[in-house]
């Protein structure tokens, strides 16, 4: 069963719960990956879907701080509650500690010495992370591990 049906299930059955934010979030999602099926003019595979549920959840997390920023917590548990649901489409996330293993071996790996080596670094590890890791998040971290490295070599 493709992601696509599992969401399409999934909405179903809410609407048969009367659950009205997940039938609501699930259609939005349903509605994202058409469009995006539309735009490249074939199906989607499961990646694609994939790549569109974590640009969702990537839009309600930014959603979230600019709430929370603007003092408008209700605003900001609706769009928590909305991240949840789609998260439990993708993939499983990698736990912090596996996300440093993973930058610490491309750090080695490609030689990198500062923080001018970061495109380097990320270009290693993004494929790696992709869908199982926040990319932003992933970036600071080897933003940060760089930095303590140039300054260790200093």
């Amino acid at each position: 069963m493709t992601l696509l049906h599992r969401i399409e299930d999934a909405m179903r059955d809410a609407m048969k719960a009367s659950d009205s934010r997940r039938t609501q979030t699930l259609r939005m999602a349903m509605s994202a990956a058409h469009n995006r099926r539309i735009e490249l003019r074939r199906e989607l595979t499961d990646e694609e879907v994939t790549e569109v549920l974590a640009r969702q959840v990537k839009q309600r997390r930014e959603s979230i701080e600019a709430f929370r920023a603007g003092d408008r917590e209700e605003r900001a548990a609706d769009e928590e509650a909305e991240a949840a649901i789609l998260t439990e489409f993708l993939p499983e996330q990698l736990a912090p500690e596996e996300v440093e293993a993973l930058v610490r071996e491309a750090i080695t790996a490609t030689g990198a010495a500062s923080p001018a080596d970061l495109g380097r670094v990320m270009g290693r590890v993004a494929p790696l992370v992709k869908g199982r890791a926040d990319g932003r998040a992933v970036s600071d971290l080897v933003r940060r591990l760089l930095a303590e490295r140039a300054a260790a070599g200093a």
